[in-house]
């Protein structure tokens, strides 16, 4: 197995990693809701989950 013939640096590491950044996250808004959530997520507004416009689930509210 090959090992590294020196120690790197952290300052020579941290050079290199210095292009590993992330991204911002890309916003959509709900055509049926207008509400802004993450692409290719479902999302929950008024205790309903939504995705792609349509409803998918509906919270049931149970009392005690």
């Amino acid at each position: 197995m090959a090992h590294p013939k020196r120690k790197i640096s952290k300052t020579r590491r941290d050079k290199r990693r210095t292009h590993y950044k992330a991204s911002a996250q890309q916003i959509a808004t709900c055509p049926t809701t207008g509400e802004a959530h993450l692409y290719h997520r479902a999302h929950w507004s008024e205790g309903k989950l939504y995705y792609k416009g349509k409803v998918v689930m509906e919270k049931e509210i149970t009392e005690l």
